[in-house]
């Protein structure tokens, strides 16, 4: 049992907690597009964008489609996006405050912690109930405990083939492996029903969780609506195969219309509870100041829909925020960097609009891996390493930064990004170097040469040298792979390109099927851990699409997960970082700046990097919005 005491102990760890929906594979820059499918579902909104009413209606794009609405199924932002809308975690963090500080959601009380970090104990407030749905059958349905145990062990089901998996797994939840392996082994339904050591409800509102290994940064997790927000076990049931669908939770909104890879409608949830405006801004931010004053007392949410456009490429979705369409630009696509915002400052001519920026450096890494199970560039031996680090070095990241990325964006010098624990903003690598001499005399030394005279490296087996990159039918992508075209060329190495839709090269890659892909990694906690479980060995098929494995680095990763925040754990992590530099399962290329813009009826606007929706939070000025002639009705 946990004594009191550790209660003010909890609270200090809590504070230095950071945690937004979870990390997730983003294409750098570069659009998903979701699978062509049925609209379904509409919930009380007849899907107009009116203004019946006084209705306020916050509109924007994804550049990438969603794919499910599952949070057991799912590993993309957008959808994670969208789930952090309508589901809750226990807990979640302050939307304006420096430092990052976390805060109470549904918990009554930060967690409380045991000194050697293996058990917690979650207490959850009262009153917090699920958005209707017909599966209650009319009956107003309570958040409760077991509703946290049921939604974690949904992960373990095989049933739903959980991409976060590996992050419970890691961190070993008492008799949950073992519940999931009889699953499998007796090719029958996962057991809900059977209670764990590590996972159980010690009352109504109170959850308790056990772990086989210390975790000091385990609650972070529970602040990541996407991975460990509440779903309640009847809807699941009722709806089946069709639970992607149908998100029911009891966030501030709930899914109102879908039309697949097109459009998502959220609309307020009736039944959230009474949560008032509270922020307090950074230090001076007028703007925010300002607003948070405005805002200060007002229910949450501020706004009563939310439309979300899918628009794959960068000129229409530029062009529907420019007229007015949209409220606000997420991301503003790189190819216009250089006439809307000169020098990192936003043009006059839209400053006189009174539309606003906030520009930010994400906690994110852009890069391409190798399939280390594929036989042309997989492997450890020396001359397959040295083959990727010669591949590596032909890279010329400072021209992708310069002509595709437009400035927006900073070599990277190893696996770990910007913004968390673990990144060490001195460092340098060769992990940045550019240099076609040195990658030809590397390719040389190891037997890639020409061996039939046709002006092309082949392998050092006298085999066709062919690299195989995975692509997606879109404008960025389409400039990427072009500064690979060239960039192989240089040094004498074939490469193909093979493109397929998001969906698709994900489904691949998870399966190991693809031999190169560019990606991104978006980090949901602000600790270097999420970065190098990119080349953890068990997470492969799950973080790890690189699938690299080797036993020095395995066990670098598992010594730095139990150790205490501080100089001793750096010490490993950036050890570790520097055996996937000097291995080269990825190119890492960049970290990415990002900058948002807004029209000025939006009020209150932010990026926090560890809170992935920040609708509830924003406020459409219907007033301003009609002085302005703004756009489309609200």
């Amino acid at each position: 049992m946990i004594s009191t005491p550790l209660r003010a102990r909890a609270a200090a760890l809590s504070a230095a907690l950071l945690l937004a929906c979870g990390a997730a594979w983003a294409e750098p820059g570069v659009p998903r597009t979701g699978v062509a499918g049925q609209a379904s579902g509409t919930n009380g909104t007849n899907g107009t964008d009116g203004a019946n009413g006084g209705v306020k209606t916050l509109r924007y794009a994804f550049r990438i489609a969603e794919t499910t609405f599952d949070p057991a199924q799912v590993s993309d932002l957008y959808s994670r996006t969208v789930l952090c809308g309508i589901f809750e975690a226990p807990y979640e963090y302050a939307f304006l405050a420096r430092p990052y500080r976390m805060r109470l959601n549904t918990a009554a009380a930060l967690p409380e912690v045991s000194p050697d970090f293996k058990t917690f104990v979650i207490r959850l407030k009262p009153g917090t109930y699920f958005a209707d749905d017909p599966a209650f059958k009319g009956v107003k349905r309570e958040l409760v405990a077991e509703d946290y145990v049921y939604s974690i062990k949904r992960h373990y089901d095989p049933r739903w083939k959980s991409p976060n998996l590996y992050i419970l797994e890691s961190a070993q939840i008492l008799g949950l492996s073992e519940l999931r392996k009889k699953a499998i082994e007796g090719r029958q339904p996962f057991d809900y029903d059977t209670t764990v050591e590590g996972l159980r409800s010690l009352d109504r509102y109170t959850l308790q969780i056990k772990l086989g290994t210390a975790s000091p940064r385990f609650m972070q997790y529970f602040t990541d609506n996407s991975f460990t927000g509440a779903v309640a076990r009847e809807v699941v049931e009722a709806y089946g195969e069709r639970i992607g669908e149908k998100p029911v939770g009891t966030g501030p909104f709930r899914l109102a219309e879908w039309k697949r890879s097109s459009r998502i409608v959220l609309a307020k949830n009736p039944n959230y509870r009474e949560v008032l405006y509270d922020e307090t801004p950074p230090a001076a931010n007028e703007r925010l100041a300002q607003a948070a004053q405005q805002l200060k007392g007002r229910r949450l949410p501020l706004v009563d829909r939310v439309v979300i456009s899918i628009i794959e490429e960068n000129q229409p979705r530029w062009l529907a925020f420019l007229n007015e369409e949209h409220d606000f630009l997420d991301e503003l696509p790189p190819d216009f960097a250089e006439t809307v915002i000169p020098n990192n400052r936003l043009a006059p001519n839209l400053a006189k609009k009174g539309i606003q920026m906030v520009r930010y450096l994400r906690a994110d890494v852009s890069m391409s891996y190798f399939g280390m199970e594929n036989p042309v560039v997989g492997g450890y031996e020396p001359h397959k390493v040295a083959l990727r680090r010669a591949i590596s070095l032909a890279v010329d990241v400072e021209r992708e930064i310069r002509l595709v990325r437009r400035g927006q964006a900073m070599p990277a010098q190893t696996p770990i990004a910007p913004e968390v624990f673990g990144y060490d903003p001195t460092l340098k690598t060769t992990l940045s170097d550019f240099s076609r001499a040195r990658a030809k005399a590397l390719l040389d030394m190891h037997g890639y040469v020409d061996k039939d005279g046709d002006g092309w490296r082949d392998q050092p087996g006298g085999e066709r040298l062919v690299l195989r990159y995975a692509t997606q039918p879109d404008q960025q992508s389409r400039q990427l792979i072009e500064q690979w075209q060239k960039n192989m060329t240089a040094i004498g190495i074939r490469i193909e390109f093979e493109t397929a839709k998001w969906p698709e090269n994900l489904k691949a890659s998870r399966a190991g099927k693809l031999m190169m892909w560019g990606v991104g990694w978006l980090a949901g906690n602000p600790d270097g851990d999420t970065f190098l479980a990119l080349g953890y060995g068990p997470n492969k098929g799950g973080a790890n699409h690189a699938r690299f494995n080797l036993p020095a680095f395995n066990a670098l990763y598992e010594k730095q997960r139990t150790m205490p925040d501080g100089p001793e754990r750096l010490a490993v992590m950036q050890q570790a970082a520097r055996l996937m530099v000097a291995y080269m399962p990825y190119k890492i290329h960049v970290h990415r700046y990002f900058t948002d813009l807004t029209h000025p009826w939006v009020v209150g606007y932010h990026r926090n990097i560890f809170v992935r929706e920040s609708w509830k939070y924003v406020d459409i000025d219907l007033a301003e919005l009609q002085r302005r002639g703004g756009g489309a009705s609200h």
